[in-house]
């Protein structure tokens, strides 16, 4: 075990998964391939594969390439709603993926299946009643996800520091916080919070190991403090970048556009057209609060570093006594 490691020996997320810092890269659709998972992994964080955007062969293939890049644990993430979900699970059962990040619908539907072939299932929450629904079900840990976040958000907006504790009073098994999370102060945060672990997305889209198109990655970088907004809220609530397509949006919702207006304007692979393609005017680019902090791409494995890093001098700082916090 590594001198950073031992900071982490009895964190639950870590023992939970078998890996050194508690720290998720997230499954984002069109950002989060083979690539960034096992680059995640390999750092000693626990990467994901995102399989919304994946057709079953696709997954598949990005599964077994995973495999050949890593000896180091890693999931999939997959949201319940994808059409192709029978034939997901049965790739991931017949390619022994050790864990799976659920979310987008009833996590009763696979969770035992799941874990029956002894796979860790984790289920994504907005809410504290979710939370609870997802403990019934019998998964080992959840994700809590403030509506800081990019892509797909709860409709009730609640904050990551507020659902944190909310949920962690509600429930006792392991707990990850995700939205606005992307620095070492971010997981310190959470971590008192009352979380075990971090799930960071937007942070590793501009990362070099990420498939998303350079023009987004590039778009993240300067984007400021008020360039993302929770939008499409008549559909499923989803944060994205402020752009051409988002304005048309706002008009339809300004005009008090019925949802059929809404969903016609959305179309299909308007998020691929977005991320994966770059198509900065047209595409729809989800991205969280936190980008007006991301300035850099960097290697994956950096970024983690950079984060656990920063989390250990913090703590140094307070133990001591002699920090800015």
């Amino acid at each position: 075990m590594n001198n950073k490691a031992v900071h982490f020996s009895e964190n639950k997320i870590c023992k939970l998964f078998g890996i050194s810092y508690p720290v998720i890269q997230a499954g984002m659709i069109w950002c989060s391939g083979w690539e960034l998972a096992s680059a995640v992994s390999n750092a000693g964080g626990l990467g994901l594969i995102g399989s919304g955007s994946m057709y079953p062969e696709i997954l598949k293939d990005q599964i077994r390439k995973c495999k050949s890049a890593t000896t180091k644990p890693f999931g999939v993430n997959v949201p319940l709603l994808y059409p192709d979900i029978e034939k997901h699970i049965e790739i991931i059962l017949e390619e022994k993926v050790p864990v799976v990040f659920s979310s987008a619908g009833n996590p009763k539907t696979w969770t035992s299946k799941l874990k029956s072939s002894g796979v860790i299932v984790v289920h994504v929450v907005s809410n504290v009643r979710f939370a609870l629904k997802a403990v019934e079900a019998g998964v080992d840990a959840v994700v809590c996800e403030g509506f800081e976040a990019g892509g797909h958000n709860g409709r009730e907006e609640l904050t990551t520091m507020v659902l944190i504790p909310m949920v962690r009073s509600a429930v006792s098994i392991p707990l990850i916080a995700a939205g606005g999370i992307g620095t070492g102060a971010g997981l310190m945060a959470a971590l008192s919070l009352g979380a075990e672990g971090v799930q960071i997305g937007s942070r590793f889209v501009a990362s070099n190991e990420s498939s998303a198109h350079q023009n987004f990655k590039e778009e993240v970088l300067s984007a400021g403090e008020d360039s993302t907004i929770l939008a499409l809220k008549a559909l499923t609530p989803v944060r994205l970048l402020k752009n051409k397509f988002y304005q048309d949006v706002k008009h339809l919702e300004d005009t008090c556009a019925q949802a059929s207006e809404l969903q016609h304007l959305l179309g299909h692979g308007r998020a691929k057209k977005g991320m994966f393609e770059g198509d900065l005017e047209e595409g729809e680019l989800e991205i969280g609060q936190i980008a007006g902090m991301i300035k850099m791409i960097n290697p994956a494995s950096e970024i983690l570093d950079s984060i656990v890093s920063e989390y250990i001098a913090l703590k140094e700082e307070i133990i001591s006594g002699t920090g800015k916090y």
